[in-house]
């Protein structure tokens, strides 16, 4: 039985106050599990499986699928339909209210890598993503479906930098892997998706900082959008703007700069350079 089949013999009307929009499209389905590259010695932690569509296809090549669904109405639809596969497992909670660590842990049995695949709502997107990526034990793949021009921003390079695409490389590889056009959904959302990847960093992108100060000097860099970084960095850190040109400059930054065209390496040698007191 297909998804659609599946939604009109269960009345499953489509929670808007949950973003939700089933892929229905087989071919897409396919894609995304193979863009996993999963082995039956994987683990993966399924966020958001809906009516299981995407489930089967994982629990076909992955050793153990752990799903997680928020949507009660669907709880026991996914632990009937995959009562005689042991290997899956369901889940009713919220990821973000969650360790995803904790969810595959074994009794007596040390942590095990695990991959996340992941359709989820446009809304959570980001919080989702770095609620994973700086998990105690974060996964060390993310297969993840989400709105086009999210994923677009997320692989920038700079020159179209953001606070999104800078949090997800400071710990990632991101890798665009297909477009998933709306007409691939029930319903159809007013945009197209995109399925991306990411590919965890041994460690993350910077070692000479640490993450609060980090992203502190970053929020500050954008809080002001198309403003040169000698004034951003003045106004949002509450420095003089003689200080704030000088360390542009010791780093070899021209202050005229805007934040979208600094790599991460440079944003690590200005949060550095920079005389910031401490947070409390």
């Amino acid at each position: 039985m297909n998804s659609l089949e599946l939604i009109r013999r269960h009345q499953l009307n489509p929670k808007r106050s949950l973003a939700q929009n089933f892929l229905v499209d087989e071919s897409h389905l396919v894609r995304i599990a193979q863009a996993a590259t999963l082995a039956a010695t994987d683990q993966v932690l399924e966020v958001g499986p809906g009516l299981g569509a995407l489930t089967q296809h994982l629990a076909a090549q992955a050793g153990r699928v752990v799903a997680v669904e928020l949507d009660d109405r669907l709880i026991e639809l996914l632990q009937k339909h995959f009562a005689d596969q042991p290997q899956v497992s369901i889940v009713h909670a919220d990821i973000l209210e969650v360790d995803p660590g904790t969810l595959l842990a074994q009794a007596d049995k040390p942590p095990m890598p695990y991959k996340v695949v992941a359709n989820l709502p446009y809304y959570i997107t980001s919080a989702v993503l770095r609620h994973l990526l700086e998990a105690p034990q974060p996964p060390e793949t993310i297969v993840v479906l989400i709105q086009k021009e999210v994923a677009e921003r997320i692989c920038a390079t700079p020159g179209d930098m953001s606070i999104l695409s800078v949090s997800v490389q400071l710990y990632a590889k991101p890798q665009l892997v297909h477009h998933v056009p709306a007409s691939a959904f029930y319903p159809q959302p007013k945009v197209d998706s995109a399925v991306l990847r990411l590919d965890r960093l041994p460690t993350p992108a910077i070692t000479e900082i640490d993450s609060a100060t980090f992203f502190r000097v970053v929020r500050a860099g954008f809080s002001q959008k198309r403003k040169q970084l000698v004034n951003t960095l003045s106004a949002g850190l509450q420095l003089p703007k003689t200080t704030a040109t000088a360390a542009l400059t010791a780093v070899n930054i021209d202050p005229t700069r805007r934040a979208e065209t600094l790599s991460i390496a440079e944003w690590e040698k200005l949060a550095c350079a920079l005389p910031l007191n401490p947070v409390r």
